[in-house]
């Protein structure tokens, strides 16, 4: 305001020395026009409104005209000032930009708590939201819960779409486990055997043995290995899902049918059905069988059982967050590490065709 001020001002008084040097007559002349311009305006507009540069030039130029004939001139009446002061002090004590009528608004993050809550708990209502909430040290009155939900497109909780595709699939996951027969040729050109197994919760490959000739009394007995293997994890598993090959016989599935794992097929020529074994076998293609030659079975079974060791307790998964599958703990906060006070170093595996680094001081 004080700018617009003085550059009313100047622009202004840059007028007054033309207004100074033209003749009385032209000046005069200049007067009556815009003392009729003036009246129509008025008889046109019922208030004028007029801004703060609209009123110092009034001011300047009213210690030049008579005070006989300012009220003539000028449209400032003696009501005008005692006006402008009433607002003024009513400006200053009003406090408007302090006041805060009714509730105090909720917090954009409780609101985004709110939401959260309801997008990964479909059968949650507002009532157990609130609960939730103050459980979490947030105090929300329940109907303002259901204003937030209301008033951001989400339905009631019994009307509210189930879980997705992802929270259906992870509870199922942990209960399969699936296996798959990998072949391999030896520098011989001899075909070997061997059966993975792959839990679909963990993403935990096993390997059950390696051998030239895959007798059904043979899978039979890496099924029983297996199962020792796992021990108590069996009891969390639920289905066991293979092909439908010929060294699985009913002897084989009896193996885990004694822990209550039921058998399930997969449809002929669908290696899609068993997707997960399907792609763990071919990741342990990519990065290891087809970068070695392998002799014999023991040759074979030393470097697949050292490379699924390297996968289950180093290799990150992207379908765990970038985990191992044998890693219990939560994936910590990314940070940036300072590279002068730590240092990055390499272990080599399988004779450097496989490397695992880790942090040390």
């Amino acid at each position: 305001m004080p700018l617009s001020i003085v550059t009313a001002l100047v622009r202004n008084l840059i007028k007054v020395p033309a207004a100074v040097l033209r003749s009385r007559v032209a000046k005069d002349a200049e007067v009556l026009a815009l003392r009729h311009e003036n009246a129509v305006l008025r008889r046109q507009i019922a208030r004028v409104r007029s801004e703060s540069a609209d009123r110092v030039w009034p001011a300047v130029l009213s210690r030049l005209v008579p005070r006989e004939r300012r009220r003539q001139v000028f449209a400032v009446t003696p009501t005008t000032l005692p006006a402008w002061h009433r607002r003024l002090v009513s400006r200053k004590w009003a406090f408007t930009e302090r006041r805060h009528p009714g509730r105090p608004p909720t917090a954009p993050t409780v609101k985004q708590l709110i939401l959260r809550l309801a997008r990964e708990n479909s059968t949650w209502g507002h009532r157990r939201i609130q609960g939730e909430l103050a459980r979490l040290g947030h105090s929300v009155a329940p109907s303002t819960v259901g204003e937030i939900l209301q008033s951001s497109g989400v339905a009631p909780a019994p009307h509210r779409s189930g879980p997705a595709r992802r929270q259906f699939r992870t509870p199922q996951a942990h209960g399969v486990i699936a296996a798959d027969f990998l072949h391999l040729d030896t520098v011989a050109l001899e075909r070997l055997y061997a059966p993975i197994f792959i839990e679909h919760g963990t993403r935990r490959p096993h390997l059950a043995g390696v051998t030239a000739h895959p007798t059904a009394q043979w899978t039979i007995q890496q099924a029983r290995n297996l199962a020792m293997t796992l021990g108590c994890r069996m009891d969390s598993l639920r289905f066991l899902l293979r092909d439908r090959d010929a060294k699985y016989t009913d002897a084989f599935d009896a193996v885990f049918q004694a822990d209550d794992v039921q058998i399930l097929l997969s449809p002929p020529q669908a290696p899609r059905a068993n997707a997960i074994c399907e792609r763990a076998v071919g990741t342990l293609r990519r990065e290891l069988l087809d970068r070695i030659l392998i002799y014999h079975e023991a040759h074979a079974q030393a470097v697949l059982a050292e490379y699924i060791r390297h996968y289950n307790q180093h290799r990150p998964h992207q379908s765990r967050r970038q985990l191992p599958p044998d890693s219990t703990k939560p994936p910590a906060p990314a940070t940036v590490t300072d590279l002068q006070a730590q240092r990055i170093r390499r272990q080599s595996l399988l004779g450097g065709l496989i490397n695992q680094y880790r942090r040390t001081a």
